[in-house]
């Protein structure tokens, strides 16, 4: 974990809360699913915060993002409502998508936040589409592209890597390569599995590969790329390297996946990397992180109080926001 750049305590200790958030916010999601207050699917982004948080840092207000199912840790980390993105889990009117999306269909266009999709690479053809609009529209905005490695078998993803290539456009394709798609160890689904980030070098696209466990080297790399895709030279591809802590959804009790494999990775938990790392270099202190936990939790409970006594949305509502309404 290496800091190169001069950031001020605020920044860093925000940083470190915006990993909390996420990993708390997690857990409480787990804990309302044990007790059937959230019902279908949810798979939880415990283990991934660096990525989400080290990326967004770096974004500007009018940039893009899309992203997959596993899109709470995003959302938060792009400043979305807590309370909001519970209240959606919770299938009420106050969340993000009126309560009709749940956990994989978060979508705030104040925050450009343009989607989580369920059907896995879905997002990449949108995501190309929006950045085709802002070179149109030269608003020097960028767009990131979130996936699995359980993507990169899809026709989306090469059909979306070949269009951004040849109109070169202001993307960021980032795959979040955590080693399974489903139960499916990508070794054993991917030809490519130990060298993802080369997936570009077909439609001439630069890759790189990075510690997706590491806050700091994610938000380097991040600055480093970013005026070169802004700037009109074209999209980039990423592989962030990391691990889901939890299976593939809250009902996946993963038992695939070997136990060594597991302890090493926990043994890398980005949070912990980070807090380590602050307190060492007397970046900040212990007591400072304390008290970023403590708001974090309270923000959390405060999130799940909204969720409940929110409304469900009316029966009527369900012929809602079929079709967009004529101008």
């Amino acid at each position: 974990m290496n800091l190169k750049e001069k950031i001020s305590k605020t920044e860093l200790i925000g940083l470190y809360r915006d990993m909390a958030l996420i990993r708390e916010f997690e857990n409480e999601t787990y804990r309302q699913y044990m007790q059937k207050q959230i019902k279908g699917f949810l798979h939880v982004y415990s283990g991934e915060e660096a990525i989400a948080v080290g990326i967004m840092s770096v974004l500007k207000e009018h940039d893009y993002i899309t992203t997959h199912y596993r899109d709470h840790g995003h959302a938060l980390a792009r400043g979305l409502d807590p309370k909001r993105i519970m209240a959606e889990l919770f299938g009420k009117a106050t969340g993000y998508s009126k309560g009709k999306g749940g956990s994989m269909h978060l979508f705030d266009s104040s925050r450009r936040f343009m989607g989580g999709y369920a059907i896995v690479a879905g997002q990449m053809p949108i995501a190309t589409g929006l950045a085709l609009a802002a070179q149109h529209e030269k608003k020097n905005a960028l767009v990131v592209c979130f996936f699995g490695d359980g993507a990169m078998q899809e026709g989306e993803f090469h059909e979306s890597m070949n269009l951004a290539a040849i109109w070169k456009l202001p993307i960021v394709f980032i795959c979040e390569n955590n080693l399974y798609g489903m139960g499916a160890a990508v070794d054993s689904t991917y030809a490519l599995h130990d060298e993802i980030y080369k997936a570009g070098d077909a439609y001439k696209i630069p890759g790189y590969k990075i510690d997706g466990m590491d806050l700091f080297e994610v938000r380097n790399v991040m600055q480093k790329i970013d005026s070169h895709v802004r700037d009109g030279n074209g999209p980039v591809l990423i592989e962030a390297q990391t691990y889901r802590f939890r299976g593939h959804s809250i009902s996946d009790p993963a038992a695939y996946r070997p136990k060594e494999e597991v302890e090493y990775w926990l043994g890398r938990d980005p949070i912990v990397l980070v807090r380590n790392y602050l307190i060492e270099q007397g970046l900040v202190t212990e007591e400072e992180l304390q008290e970023a936990d403590e708001s974090v939790e309270q923000e959390v409970t405060e999130a799940v109080g909204f969720a409940q006594e929110s409304p469900f949305p009316e029966a009527e509502a369900l012929y809602d926001d079929v079709y967009a309404d004529e101008e």
